[in-house]
């Protein structure tokens, strides 16, 4: 059994987003639904740290942090369409990233050997120098480059199975050959991004997989996206440890995405990804929430995903159901 940490806090309901799709009760009703399960008790619970500025830094503009930083502190505005700023939104944000940061510390003293961050802001999209999509910091990508930057690690794979494709990640690395960036979402939808054809630039070329799939798509075609593109990426890439930008809005009951999977479609693409964890990082993962909007679908896609973590490499290989999909 694995060493899995639980990062949570109060922290996350300090952005307080009203009746916005993206509020504090995914988060807390999320957690209470964990506590009631039986995996709650194999768990490690930490709790969130504040991001420092130079972490913040690894990938966002400095102009952009200042800005934030010197935001009066009674307003609430909308940073893009989609993305609340208010009072505490600071606050929850430098906490989901410093999470995950957190995360990589503890692996690297070998305290845990995966994290699963249940935070909010979410952080796939927000690009260097602005919000985007409810989101204000990139947290996974942050805890990569503090992952290569900082903590010494040589190469790192970033696993994106969120409906949405993560325009902001893919952004951040797709120069860089320390970090794969692979993806299977939804297209065409929001942002617009994550075609095949998109797959970096530079010294970075090749590190960018993406495997977009139409609409009403289940856990036939997310698995055949994992098995046959994804999931070998990684392998080749071998990274030291890999993160998981793990939305939960292609559930078939999510009132925002538009695909078929299950609750235990989220366990079996875990262990998929914890299999390779296994072969090449010493099972070392750090899974930080993105979206999920339906409520009980999101705590129960997250309890699946966290028995994977804390069971991987206890059974075989993952497979799709073949009676599932579209």
């Amino acid at each position: 059994m694995k060493r899995v940490a639980l990062i949570y806090g109060s922290v996350f309901l300090k952005h307080d987003t009203g009746g916005h799709s993206e509020n504090k009760r995914r988060v807390s009703e999320t957690y209470r639904y964990l506590k009631s399960r039986p995996v709650f008790s194999k768990l490690t619970e930490l709790a969130p740290r504040q991001a420092k500025p130079e972490e913040i830094l690894l990938v966002h503009a400095k102009a952009y942090f200042d800005a934030l930083t010197s935001f009066p502190k009674d307003e609430v505005a909308y940073l893009d369409p989609d993305t609340i700023f208010g009072p505490g939104s600071l606050e929850a944000a430098l906490g989901a990233a410093g999470s995950v940061t957190l995360s990589v510390d503890k692996i690297k003293a070998g305290e845990i050997d995966s994290a699963f961050c249940l935070l909010r802001p979410p952080g796939h999209h927000a690009r260097p120098a602005r919000a985007m999509g409810f989101c204000i910091f990139n947290n996974i990508a942050i805890g990569a480059a503090y992952a290569t930057r900082v903590r010494g690690y040589d190469r790192v794979a970033i696993v994106d199975f969120d409906v949405h494709h993560g325009n902001g990640t893919q952004e951040i690395f797709c120069e860089d050959a320390r970090v794969l960036y692979a993806s299977v979402h939804q297209w065409p939808f929001y942002p617009g991004s994550g075609t095949p054809n998109e797959k970096g630039e530079g010294a970075g070329k090749g590190r960018t997989v993406n495997v977009p799939l139409l609409a009403r798509s289940g856990e036939r075609e997310y698995m055949k996206a994992l098995e046959e593109t994804i999931l070998p990426a990684v392998r080749d890439h071998k990274p030291s440890i890999i993160f998981i930008s793990a939305g939960f809005d292609a559930h078939e009951a999510d009132p925002i995405g538009g695909m078929c999977l299950e609750t235990s479609s989220f366990g079996r693409m875990t262990r998929a990804i914890g299999e390779v964890a296994s072969e090449v990082c010493g099972g070392h993962i750090v899974s930080a929430l993105e979206g999920g909007y339906n409520l009980p679908a999101l705590a129960a896609s997250v309890g699946a995903h966290l028995e994977a973590l804390v069971d991987q490499g206890k059974s075989g290989r993952a497979r799709a159901n073949p009676a599932k999909g579209a």
